[in-house]
């Protein structure tokens, strides 16, 4: 099941990282984002608002080299994917699934950073797609997939 997409704009990176406030404090345990976007159009941004949004102590970095970064202190465990420098085969073998199905740790939101490249993905999950354009700023398109967001889809037209 797909829902309409919303697009919101997003005139800068503190308008960015409100949306990800926004979503961190709303989203449910089980959630997925999967995020895409150009190099500099503020998927890290976005992430380091969902942070804050959960309460996390803890500074947000784009784990471009580690690939997984998990945050436990907050509402809900955070755990933050980069698979930038991976191919499909290389993303499936970090097993993402387990985060989103909760199988080997906590359930919580999973946010995965050039997720064009995972091979399989969740059942639900938020898709964000952002652009950046020096004119017009950035720009998010949030599409659920599944039911999961559905309620969080409905309440971001109040963003």
């Amino acid at each position: 099941m797909q829902n309409q997409p919303k697009i919101i704009s997003l005139p800068d990176a503190a308008a960015t990282q409100s949306l990800g406030i926004f979503l961190g404090e709303r989203l449910p345990a089980g959630s997925v984002l999967l995020l895409e976007g150009d190099l500099g159009s503020g998927k890290t941004t976005l992430v380091q608002g969902l942070g804050e949004g959960l309460g996390l102590r803890e500074a947000i970095d784009s784990p471009t080299f580690t690939l997984i970064n998990e945050y436990l202190d907050g509402r809900l465990p955070l755990y933050h994917f980069d698979l930038y420098r991976l191919d499909t085969t290389a993303a499936a073998a970090l097993y993402p699934e387990t985060y989103w199905e909760g199988t080997e740790v906590e359930l919580g939101i999973v946010a995965i950073e050039w997720s064009e490249r995972l091979h399989h993905k969740p059942s639900h999950y938020l898709e964000v797609q952002l652009t950046y354009d020096s004119s017009a700023g950035r720009q998010a398109r949030l599409s659920a997939i599944g039911p999961l967001n559905d309620t969080v889809l409905d309440a971001i037209e109040a963003f």
